[in-house]
């Protein structure tokens, strides 16, 4: 038996030890979010991973309870990881945690598989009590938004419905010029090409309506698009 066959036998019979890993690329959030787990579940047996790549081979070879996982990372990003995920691990508990506000990613988050969504800036209870859901197979989503979901049913033209027309990528290009980052920094970051970039915002802004930067920039600050 190898060395991860072992550890990952030793950990399935601990039935008192929750297993969590968490997925974000800055080393303080990771640490801060195992604090704070830490105190809630004190026996929890922790993993940290900080990229798609590395997150996808630390789930096969562990056995995890609840996967706490951020949107933003360079190159394939928290989507991205959940849609490869979903066909091997279907029951997997996934939390998603991000800089993101609500009406732009979590509903394509829940597409993607998700089990829960939640902001970085809510309050840590609300952390343990997002956790807790997802671990009893109850989906976690916060009052504001399930209010902000009904009322957007009753129309048919919104922001939030705009953003949903956007796919993933179209999305994550057009928050990024939103904020001011050049067609070459934005490559970078996601691993695509200038071309490639420039084709997501053209399409991000025809499906947007907008028809040039001042438009985009007047639609970002309205929306709260580069958060």
């Amino acid at each position: 038996m190898t060395t991860t066959q072992k550890t990952n036998s030793a950990q399935a019979k601990d039935t008192k030890a929750m297993r969590i890993l968490i997925v974000d690329d800055h080393a303080i959030v990771r640490r801060g979010l195992r604090q704070i787990l830490t105190d809630a579940f004190p026996n929890a047996v922790f993993g940290e991973t900080a990229s798609a790549d590395e997150t996808l081979q630390k789930v096969e070879e562990f056995l995890w309870d609840i996967i706490i996982l951020d949107i933003s990372m360079q190159g394939k990003n928290g989507l991205d990881v959940l849609k490869q995920l979903r066909p091997k691990f279907p029951k997997l508990p996934v939390l998603v945690l991000s800089v993101h506000a609500e009406e732009q990613y979590a509903m394509r988050a829940f597409k993607a598989g998700a089990n829960g969504y939640m902001t970085k800036e809510t309050a840590p209870e609300k952390l343990i009590e997002a956790v807790q859901h997802v671990m009893t197979g109850r989906p976690y989503i916060s009052a504001s938004l399930a209010e902000r979901l009904v009322m957007e049913m009753s129309t048919t033209d919104t922001p939030l419905r705009k953003l949903d027309n956007l796919s993933d990528r179209e999305l994550q290009v057009l928050q990024r010029f939103a904020a001011g980052k050049t067609m070459t920094a934005i490559g970078i970051e996601l691993g695509l090409s200038i071309k490639t970039v420039s084709t997501y915002r053209s399409r991000a802004m025809e499906k947007l309506g907008l028809a040039n930067n001042a438009d985009l920039m007047r639609f970002a600050i309205e929306e709260g698009l580069p958060d």
